[in-house]
């Protein structure tokens, strides 16, 4: 029965005997994996059940809340939109929840761990897996720098306000910078970003060694940034001043990005990056207690409070300091400070660091995984998939995320780093709306507990077309880093990938076994 499902899932029926060799280059490339078997695996999962639909929000929430909400607020106020920095999280926040609709209906077919990669690599091939799968770097990797960079600056904000320990900028900042008006990175003046690197590397070593939250941890830590959250708005709320909101949106400049607009477009390609995080649900899918239920509840509960959140963060803060005034590694703080009300500086940063760490944990951890399934499947070297004897972890590619982790967030600003994966994000959440299209009419008959109202194309479409919208709104260097980085892929998987792929192995020897029990079969009537 395996071998027929994998032959009507590859579409790619023999009426003889297969060798891999046998195949076309292009053929392998659009060779899917099998929804059946993913189904199956999903079923005899030796993980054990144990995440509510509650349990699933909080990591959606956990992997959400975090730099946006603690820094990029204020950057994109302060150098884009002016007080209409809450219309971008509203766009942002209306992209992400096409992509959440999508996800929810994906997951419900197939409730595996392994996140978009693998719901491309089953519906649009192995290439656009490999394509998805270098592409989620750009997610949880380049996304964990970005935090790193944001922790680093709170970090050093805290010291000074509670110990008062003042730490040189010099080794709290990134040595290159981009100026956006020459779009060419300079030389800061900084060594190196210290508490990023130390950061990224202390939270490698805690997942090599098998250390990760439970989802009672990880709930107490989503519970205090929420309090902390409610505390800092409520405590703010009388100081904000309307006059701070004219201009909502600031007349452009003369440059694409600065205000007016194209501001308005590109603060939203850069905030779009506070909602990472809620698709990490998807990861825990094989935990979860009902995977069809309470995953597209996980999704879209986490979705929706991060962005009143965001929405409220917004209001407060343009509300409170003039927004040329935001332009602050630590934004929050800057606006506290205009409150007087010092005590609430020193729980708002502790709550950003321990809210920091947990997305960062969260980052790095589904980063691993996506490169040890990447592995097993042959697209990437084989001792990437090692697992540690001791620890039970795969212990490569934690120690390789980590590292690179350290490095990016290390030497390279917030604002670059944060655009990047932004764009990557969007990226990959536009193949899972092609997938989702795909699935809806080669494989209609599928059982969907949860389907993208509106029939397959309206949502799916407009979730496209905004995420190509708000690719074109990033920065021209920006696109051309994500093209580069795209094309240093397909050369990997061209060289390596291509040649070392399993899926042929596998669809070999199913299609074979299949041809043998229908010869005896034949030969016995």
């Amino acid at each position: 029965m395996e071998g027929k499902d994998c032959k009507a899932q590859l579409h790619h029926p023999r009426e003889k005997q297969h060798s891999i060799k046998s195949f076309k280059w292009w053929e392998k490339m659009l060779l899917t994996k099998s929804i059946e078997r993913l189904q199956a695996d999903a079923k005899n999962t030796t993980l054990e059940r144990t995440h509510s639909a509650a349990d699933l929000t909080a990591i959606g929430i956990g992997g959400t809340i975090g730099i946006g909400i603690f820094v990029l607020t204020g950057l994109a106020a302060a150098k884009n939109t002016g007080p209409a920095v809450v219309l971008s999280f509203i766009l942002a926040g209306l992209t992400a929840s096409t992509a959440a609709f999508s996800l929810s209906e994906m997951a419900c077919i197939i409730p595996v761990s392994g996140s978009t990669y693998t719901y491309v690599y089953a519906t649009l091939g192995e290439l656009a897996g490999w394509v998805i799968g270098w592409d989620l770097i750009l997610e949880y990797l380049v996304g964990a720098a970005t935090v790193s960079v944001g922790w680093s600056n709170y970090f050093r904000s805290f010291l000074m306000n509670a110990f008062g320990i003042q730490i040189s900028e010099r080794y709290t900042s990134a040595p290159v910078i981009f100026d956006t008006d020459t779009q060419s990175f300079n030389m800061s003046g900084s060594i190196i970003n210290v508490p990023a690197i130390l950061i990224s590397l202390t939270i490698s070593t805690l997942l090599y060694t098998g250390v990760r939250e439970s989802a009672r941890v990880n709930t107490v830590i989503v519970i205090t940034k929420l309090l902390v959250i409610v505390l800092f708005i409520t405590a703010c709320l009388k100081y904000v001043d309307p006059k701070n909101y004219t201009p909502f949106l600031p007349p452009n400049q003369g440059s694409f990005g600065l205000y007016g607009f194209s501001g308005l477009l590109s603060a939203t390609t850069t905030v779009f990056f506070s909602y990472i995080g809620f698709d990490s649900v998807t990861t825990a899918a094989q935990e979860a207690k009902n995977p069809e239920r309470d995953v597209p509840i996980g999704i879209w509960a986490s979705l929706i409070i991060c962005a009143v959140l965001y929405i409220a963060m917004c209001m407060i803060m343009t509300g409170i300091v003039p927004y040329h005034e935001l332009n602050s590694p630590s934004p929050v703080s800057v606006v506290i400070a205009y409150t007087g009300m010092s005590w609430l500086t020193i729980i708002v940063e502790f709550a950003a660091i321990i809210g920091l760490t947990s997305v960062m944990i969260v980052l790095l951890l589904a980063q691993s995984r996506i490169f040890y399934t990447m592995a097993c499947d042959g697209l990437l070297p084989s001792s990437a998939a090692k697992i540690h004897k001791k620890f039970k972890t795969p212990w490569v590619t934690t120690i390789a995320s980590g590292a690179f982790c350290a490095l990016l967030g290390g030497v390279l600003p917030v604002d670059v780093l944060g655009e990047m994966s932004a764009v990557g994000t969007l990226f990959a959440f536009a193949l899972v709306h092609v997938g989702v299209i795909i699935l809806r009419f080669r494989r209609p008959e599928l059982p969907r507990k949860f389907k993208t109202p509106l029939g397959p194309f309206a949502i799916p479409i407009f979730g496209i077309a905004m995420s190509v919208v708000l690719i074109c709104g990033a920065t021209i260097s920006t696109i051309l880093r994500l093209f580069i980085w795209m094309a240093v892929g397909l050369l990997v998987y061209i060289l390596y990938g291509r040649t070392h792929s399993k899926i042929c192995e596998t669809f070999v020897s199913l299609h074979n076994h299949e041809m043998d029990s229908m010869g005896r079969a034949n030969g016995s009537v």
